[in-house]
């Protein structure tokens, strides 16, 4: 069968053709976070045929009176897959030409470059500014490009990042704002068709980018209001005073391992991360002979996850925690340290 055969109506796109599908081809796109906009985006890019697709989660597909509130298969929700596993197997059915990696990490200072080094470009799919400004200078020192998505309520937002063709996410937004100062689709809610909007215009800005066909690139932030059916673009460019320490200076200070924390509360997810400052394996199957007491264990090939009343404790195999029903750390830790030893 002819390469690229399944592609034929994207190849004879003269936007696009045989030397565009090639290029896409030969690609690795990274896909962080994969709530409903980072999934969608990856579908659309496999649809696409981008060669190769990184899949970037550190959470487990969640589900509310039974129901799963992403669009992961029913299937995937029974078997408490992990999200990047749960995305693969999604994808790869999509699709069995491309090749699809799931990692089931927290993106951070200490990972980040083992898990982007061989990246074309980034798409984000996550829903917190920390790991976004943190992509952000690593994009800026290795000259990767990335792509913007938010969507929370009925709005959504999204900007083409490219290192030296214009401003960066700092540029725009300034530091990081406060957690607690800024909403989350876990506080405020999303509606479906925004994420499908946002995630629509990040893959085509994503194809044009690998084909090589930077001339027809978005170079505006485009803003979108799906209930009041509005729809703006809106024009930046750096200025002499406002171009950000990275861009202007090549200081990136959020990959400053100082700014990786042990332990963070998820703002709005009523959960809090317990993260190894130095990655040690876990056995979970002698993890799980060793657990007693009241408490329900959930166990696969991914993580073990156990529930003791109100709370819920994630294991993952790195040694990396997740603790869901409390935003305070002390407490977190202290359940751990007393189902799962000191933390």
């Amino acid at each position: 069968m002819e390469k690229f055969s399944h592609y034929e109506r994207q190849c004879i796109l003269r936007e696009i053709g045989r030397e565009g599908q090639r290029r896409l081809d030969e690609s690795q796109v990274a896909v962080i976070g994969l709530g409903t906009s980072g999934l969608l985006s990856a579908y659309l890019l496999a649809r696409a045929g981008i060669g190769d697709l990184l899949l970037i989660d550190r959470d487990y597909a969640p589900s509310h009176n039974g129901r799963p509130v992403e669009p992961w298969d029913q299937e995937n929700l029974e078997r408490d897959l992990p999200k990047a596993v749960a995305a693969e197997k999604k994808i790869a059915r999509a699709n069995s030409e491309i090749r699809v990696h799931a990692e089931i990490e927290d993106l951070n200072v200490r990972t980040i470059d083992r898990l982007l080094k061989n990246t074309n470009l980034i798409i984000d799919g996550t829903d917190n500014f920390e790991t976004r400004y943190l992509f952000n200078d690593y994009a800026l020192k290795k000259k990767i490009p990335w792509i913007y998505g938010g969507a929370v309520g009925m709005e959504g937002m999204s900007y083409v990042i490219s290192p030296g063709r214009g401003p960066c996410f700092r540029c725009l937004f300034g530091q990081a704002p406060n957690l607690i100062a800024v909403q989350t689709c876990d506080q405020a809610g999303v509606a479906a068709p925004v994420a499908h909007l946002i995630a629509s215009f990040q893959a085509t800005e994503a194809i044009k980018i690998l084909a090589d066909r930077w001339e027809i690139v978005e170079r505006q932030l485009w803003k979108v209001d799906v209930w009041n059916r509005q729809f703006q673009s809106i024009s930046v460019r750096h200025l002499k005073s406002s171009p950000c320490s990275g861009c202007r200076d090549r200081d990136y200070p959020y990959l400053d391992p100082r700014m990786s924390m042990a332990a963070v509360s998820l703002c709005g997810r009523n959960e809090v991360q317990l993260d190894p400052q130095q990655e040690k394996a876990i056995d979970l199957d002698i993890l799980r002979r060793n657990l007693n007491g009241d408490i329900q264990i959930l166990y696969n090939d991914y993580f073990l996850r156990l529930r003791t009343g109100p709370y819920e404790i994630a294991v993952f195999k790195n040694g990396r925690i997740l603790v869901r029903g409390t935003e305070d750390i002390i407490q977190a830790r202290a359940l751990c340290n007393r189902y799962i030893g000191e933390r």
